[in-house]
């Protein structure tokens, strides 16, 4: 069983998580293409290869996409917390969550070769997911998040995401809420609301404004080419998101996608969703919102000890470039 086990200097929770270690490509060099004499897991015809099926988009008897247990879990859904001390440390049990969205039944390397119809069933069954996990008592937080290449830490080249549940709310993210909910205490007003009617009155850091959502550089962007997208009506849970929205809500991150990897020649990238915890109402305060985060610059020993970020490209730069990039 893993643990979770809390910095008490730093407030945040770390996973200790052994059995991962048993992942064949952990410590390894860079991750290969699947060889050719070799099945792929994800792909159609291979289902026997990964854990059982959780739930599927199917068109006429076949899947689109699928969702399964993860093979090598972070945090394991079977048991109770089990919240204790160990002296001055606080700690419980890994009780959680951690499932594979399968992207496509094809053997594709990038979403950005799905058509928006696929990306759009892709966003419907993150949705879906989160609705069911927020009837899990244990259950606080969902992240879903995806991992494109070996330094972005992907363990399979086959188009995936990921989403892990968790008994806590993350402390990045917790710390968002408490600064959003500050802001609202003093003006009355979403923060992030109000930084997307900023950036769509500014245009200088937009990338992609479609009806609903915008596709933005944050002003402090601690990543060259980092992007955001958020919905332009407040909406504080990714999953109370209206189906009908999910068609643009695609096109935009699929386009904004294909823009980063065609200006930037492929690179490996980070996304992921921040949105309220499962187990809140609707929060006035709070806006969920998509993360991208290219990986084209290394975090090292400055980043880590003072939490400072060093980008070399403007937001300004990056987003004048993206916007002219074709798609």
């Amino acid at each position: 069983m893993p643990e979770l086990r809390r910095d008490p200097v730093a407030g945040r929770w770390v996973i200790i998580a052994s059995e991962r270690a048993k992942r064949p490509d952990d410590f390894a060099g860079e991750l290969a293409p699947t060889p050719r004499n070799l099945p792929c897991a994800f792909c159609a015809g291979n289902e026997s290869m990964t854990p059982q099926e959780i739930m599927a988009v199917r068109s006429g008897g076949a899947w689109k996409v699928r969702v399964v247990a993860n093979k090598f879990p972070a945090l394991m859904v079977e048991g109770d917390l089990s919240k204790r001390g160990d002296g001055m440390y606080d700690l419980m049990n890994g009780v959680g969550a951690h499932e594979v969205i399968i992207e496509s039944p094809r053997h594709e390397v990038s979403i950005t070769s799905l058509n928006d119809g696929d990306v759009r069933d892709v966003l419907w069954l993150y949705k879906q997911r989160l609705l069911d996990l927020r009837n899990d008592y244990r259950l606080v937080y969902g992240l879903v998040f995806k991992n494109v290449k070996d330094k972005a830490g992907a363990s399979m080249e086959h188009t995936h995401s990921q989403l892990i549940a968790t008994p806590i709310v993350p402390l990045q993210v917790e710390q968002e809420i408490r600064r959003c909910s500050e802001y609202f205490d003093y003006r009355g007003r979403c923060l992030l609301c109000d930084m997307v009617m900023q950036e769509m009155q500014s245009g200088a850091r937009m990338v992609m404004d479609s009806p609903n959502f915008i596709a933005f550089e944050p002003f402090a962007a601690r990543f060259p080419f980092e992007t955001h997208l958020m919905p332009k009506r407040h909406m504080s849970h990714f999953e109370a998101t209206d189906d009908a929205l999910l068609p643009e809500l695609a096109r935009v991150l699929r386009t904004s996608i294909a823009k980063i990897e065609a200006a930037l020649n492929q690179p490996p990238y980070n996304y992921l969703i921040h949105t309220s915890p499962l187990n809140v109402r609707s929060l006035d305060h709070y806006h969920w919102h998509f993360e991208i985060i290219p990986r084209i610059t290394r975090v090292a020993g400055f980043e880590w000890g003072s939490g400072f970020y060093i980008n070399t490209v403007p937001p300004e730069q990056a987003a004048a470039f993206l916007r002219e990039v074709r798609a």
